[in-house]
Parts: C-alpha cells; sequence; structure tokens
C-alpha cells in the first residue's frame, strides 16, 4: 500500500440521544489528508463520504478514546481490520502513572517532562482512597495510604517498560540527574509510580479508573474555590504542564483535577449562562468537545476574581495588551481557543466546581 493509499479502520459507537440506542459505524481514516470516511453496519451504506477532517489525527486514533467528527462524539472500540491492528497495536500500550501528594508542587513539570518523551495521558484524576479500597492493592499501597494522588492513564510505544524507566530506581539517586530519570531528578522514590507489567497495569488502571463499578472519591474542596478548565486546544497541544506550573506558580491552591471527554449536552448546560448573551456561545460549546477537557477546582482568597484576572480577557490579543503574564495572554491562540475557561461570575465559582466534581464525576 503506498503512502497515499494509506488508511486505518476502526469500529467507533456512537450514542444517538433521540433514538436512545448506540449505532456503530466502520470509520476508515487517510493520514495523509485527514480525511474520513463511515460505513453505517445496520444500514448497510455509506454514512459519511470521504471528508477532511483537518483536527483529527492518528494520535486521536486509539482502543477507548473518544473522538469528535462533525459534531458527532464517537467512542473507538476496535481495529477494524487486521491491517490496522498489527500496524498500531504496538503504539497503544497502556500504563499507570501515580503521583503522590509530595509530587504535587511539581505536577505541571512532571507532566512536560512524561510528554517530553511521548507518552500521551488519555487519562487524569487526582483522588483519595480508602483504607478499605487500599487493602488489595498491594502492590501500590505505600503509595496511596498516604494522602490522595494524581493518577493518570499513559498511552506510549511500549508505555510499560518505557515508563518505569523514565523513573529510575533507588540507585539512580548516586548519579547525574542528566540522566534524566525523576529518582535522579528529584531524589525521592516514594513520589512517582509506574505498573511493571500489562497485568498489573491492566488492574490498577481499572482500580483508578473503573468502567463498571463506583469511581475514586475525588478531591476537591468545596468552598473559597472557583473553576478552570484547560481547553481541548491546549490540552492536544501540550500545554497542560505549562499552564499548572503558572497556577501553582502565583499561589493558587490546586484541590482537585480531572480529565473530561464532555457530550454536547453537557457543554451546553455548563455554558448556558453565556447563551443568548455571548455571540461566540455555539463556537464555545463546539471547542469544549472537541477532544479532552482538564478541570481544576481552584482554591484563594477571593477565588473567582482573583482566578479570572490571573486568567485575563477572553480575547489572547486583548489580553497581551492588558495583561501579559496572564494564562490567555501566554497560552491563548483566539478568542475561542483561549486555553482556558474560568469562572466569570463571582456567584458561580462553587457550581461551576460542583458541576464538574459532583454531577459529572458520577
Amino acid at each position: 500500500m503506498s503512502e497515499s493509499d494509506t488508511r486505518f479502520c476502526f469500529l467507533v459507537d456512537w450514542y444517538d440521544q433521540h433514538a436512545s440506542m448506540i449505532r456503530r459505524y466502520q470509520l476508515l481514516f487517510y493520514p495523509k489528508d485527514k480525511s474520513v470516511e463511515m460505513y453505517d453496519f445496520k444500514k448497510h451504506r455509506i454514512f459519511l463520504k470521504r471528508t477532511k477532517c483537518d483536527h483529527l489525527t492518528m494520535n486521536d486514533l486509539y482502543i477507548g478514546s473518544m473522538i469528535n467528527i462533525f459534531s458527532r462524539q464517537l467512542t473507538v472500540i476496535d481495529y477494524g481490520d487486521d491491517y490496522s491492528r498489527e500496524a498500531l497495536g504496538t503504539r497503544t500500550e497502556k500504563t499507570l502513572a501515580l503521583l503522590t501528594s509530595e509530587a504535587f508542587p511539581k505536577m505541571g513539570e512532571i507532566i512536560n517532562l512524561l510528554q517530553d518523551k511521548k507518552f500521551r495521558i488519555t487519562k487524569m484524576k487526582m483522588c483519595e482512597v480508602t483504607p478499605k479500597e487500599a487493602i488489595n492493592q498491594q502492590e501500590i499501597i505505600d503509595y496511596i495510604s498516604k494522602g490522595p494522588v494524581l493518577a493518570m492513564e499513559l498511552l506510549g510505544d511500549n508505555a510499560i517498560t518505557a515508563w518505569k524507566e523514565f523513573i529510575g530506581c533507588e540507585e539512580d539517586k548516586d548519579i547525574s540527574p542528566s540522566a534524566l530519570s525523576l529518582i535522579a531528578r528529584y531524589e525521592n522514590e516514594h513520589m512517582i509510580f509506574g505498573s511493571s507489567s500489562a497485568t498489573e497495569a491492566a488492574r490498577q488502571l481499572e482500580f483508578f479508573f473503573p468502567t463498571s463499578s463506583s469511581l475514586r472519591k475525588n478531591t476537591a474542596i468545596m468552598e473559597d474555590c472557583t473553576c478552570c478548565v484547560i481547553k481541548p486546544h491546549a490540552v492536544a497541544e501540550g500545554l497542560t504542564g505549562n499552564i499548572l506550573n503558572a497556577v501553582l506558580d502565583a499561589g493558587f491552591q490546586i484541590t482537585a483535577i480531572q480529565m473530561f471527554y464532555l457530550e454536547r449536552a453537557n457543554a451546553e448546560e455548563f455554558f448556558e449562562v453565556y447563551k443568548g448573551v455571548v455571540p461566540e456561545y455555539m463556537s464555545m460549546v463546539s471547542e469544549m468537545i472537541s477532544g479532552p477537557c482538564i478541570a481544576i477546582a481552584i482554591r484563594a482568597q477571593d477565588a473567582p476574581k482573583a482566578f479570572r484576572d490571573f486568567s485575563g480577557p477572553a480575547d489572547p490579543e486583548i489580553a497581551c495588551h492588558l495583561r501579559p503574564r496572564s494564562l490567555r495572554a501566554l497560552y491563548g491562540k483566539t478568542k475561542i481557543k483561549n486555553a482556558v475557561h474560568c469562572t466569570d461570575l463571582p456567584t458561580d465559582g462553587l457550581l461551576e466546581v460542583e458541576y464538574f466534581f459532583k454531577i459529572l464525576d458520577q
């Protein structure tokens, strides 16, 4: 198969809210021109003719990912043919990355380092584990019994071995930090954990990101709080670590973090206060469902106003003039792709934190 003809095939599911049913499609992706084609299994016909989809990349397509194609949120459930399975199977190994509270002040820096190593974060949650829940998790009990942790699902080539090697070992503390292992860099072997095998990774990922049982309790503090959401474009551009660094360096307390894949109904509900008021309302919704976003519960004195000032004006061009060190000035691109959402109304700080960490986190 020539480069121009290369295409990969996936099986995807779409939940049709109007019919209250899951519809399955075959999705073909052509990397050369970023075009897609979809086939409807039930109706035995082409559902979408080959069409360019510029925002979609190969990095977005892996088993379990959620993608957005023309306002439809699709879940990739399997490869659609042997060629795709053989060509892509080795790059989709998953493993657990666990940061203890000792690592929280460096979380942004660590996220930047792992992204530099080509790991992709596909799930993320700061959570607490009760003694009863921890009792059967002997490999990680020393990490999860000391307080909250930040759990992440990492995706990448040979991810299990590569992540363990990057963490390093106790002996690495005696060599130069230029070796770039995390233990050598931070001189602490108890702040970062990685799974040791595929079996262990699968079991531990199911523990932190369960598919059928109750979720691990998040760590959000519902007082003196406000909400920050790192938008999908910023997540895709690898800006998460930089934004977290900036937030922490500015003295804000992060009490909870979680990655979400919002459905359109959720995004419309969350942005309802802007409907009929802000002309960009529909574009704001479309951006928020275009990929994973990261919700952050922020705590500070007069948190909504303080963090809104730190985020800067909604238009990055204006932010560059008025608040050149603000998040939107530094990392925003347009009024829609402006890096972060922040709570605008002082009375809505708690409501927005509760929306993500009480209502959506169920």
